[in-house]
């Protein structure tokens, strides 16, 4: 190294490094000084980090970080940053830890006093929130959803009345499969916009209400291809609606104790109207009689 590279890069430090989701014309100027100059790069796949860092002619040192070797690995590159060395963790795209490995080994930096240096760059979830056209002040990433139907929809139900903007990713042969079950929770009337194949060749971002989203995709095997991003609206609640958990709770709460004394806990609890809490419950209590 000459002098100006040294002056990059400090020992004992892992630099958390993004790199492009497709198009390689994404990196950051520092992101390459960085991978040119660290001791060694714990990349998830160093097959694909290879091919990346060729392209920008850099010649590196690796060794694998993936999710079935993480904690064993961490120990390991800990203590050669405790013995001077810098080290850069990359994953396949993106920005680390976020859906890919790497919390391990962050969390043991920091107890041990290590510093951490993150680098930015490319990140496919806030790529496609800003380009999406659905609210962004406020959103929760949620990562890829499970992958069996009712636990798949048990999460959705948990995030039936989430009024922040969702972002999900979703693999290829899921992909309809999980709008289906949107549709079945959530209503047909959910928009959604589906980012597709972000920053490359084939790059497509549409949205539709889910139940028309659903029919989209099926007219088109390659509507549903390459690496995917769902923006999905928050829920909007009506003027006089009552949140599930607020009604649920006060079901579970009026056997306990008198209806007006739990619509009263219930509502200070949910900042709601004790009032509309007791008139529904009475309704619900009435029609169940009639029948």
């Amino acid at each position: 190294m000459n002098k100006n590279e040294q002056s990059v890069i400090d020992r004992s430090t892992l630099y958390v490094v993004s790199t492009p989701i497709g198009n390689l014309g994404d990196i950051t100027y520092r992101a390459l000084e960085v991978l040119k100059n660290v001791d060694l790069i714990a990349a998830e796949d160093t097959r694909h980090t290879a091919i990346m860092l060729q392209h920008f002619l850099i010649k590196a040192h690796f060794t694998t970080l993936y999710d079935y070797n993480e904690k064993q690995k961490t120990t390991q590159l800990l203590k050669k940053l405790q013995e001077g060395q810098s080290i850069a963790l990359v994953s396949n795209a993106g920005t680390p830890l976020i859906n890919d490995p790497g919390y391990h080994l962050v969390r043991r930096c920091h107890e041990s006093s290590i510093r951490v240096v993150p680098i930015p760059g490319a990140c496919a979830a806030s790529t496609a929130l800003c380009a999406s056209g659905i609210a962004s002040d406020r959103f929760c990433y949620e990562g890829f959803l499970p992958k069996k139907s009712q636990a798949r929809k048990n999460r959705m139900k948990v995030l039936a009345e989430e009024s922040r903007t969702l972002i999900f990713y979703e693999s290829t042969h899921r992909l309809v499969a999980s709008l289906e079950d949107m549709v079945t929770i959530w209503g047909p009337k959910r928009y959604v916009v589906l980012a597709r194949e972000l920053t490359k060749t084939w790059e497509s971002i549409y949205g539709l209400p889910v139940g028309a989203l659903v029919l989209w995709v099926k007219e088109d095997d390659i509507r549903r291809r390459g690496e995917i991003v769902l923006i999905v609206t928050g829920y909007k609640r009506q003027e006089n609606e009552l949140p599930r958990n607020a009604l649920r709770a006060l079901s579970l709460l009026q056997n306990e104790m008198p209806l007006k004394r739990a619509a009263m806990i219930v509502a200070t609890i949910y900042g709601i109207k004790k009032n509309a809490l007791y008139k529904r419950i009475l309704e619900e209590q009435s029609q169940k009689s009639i029948k």
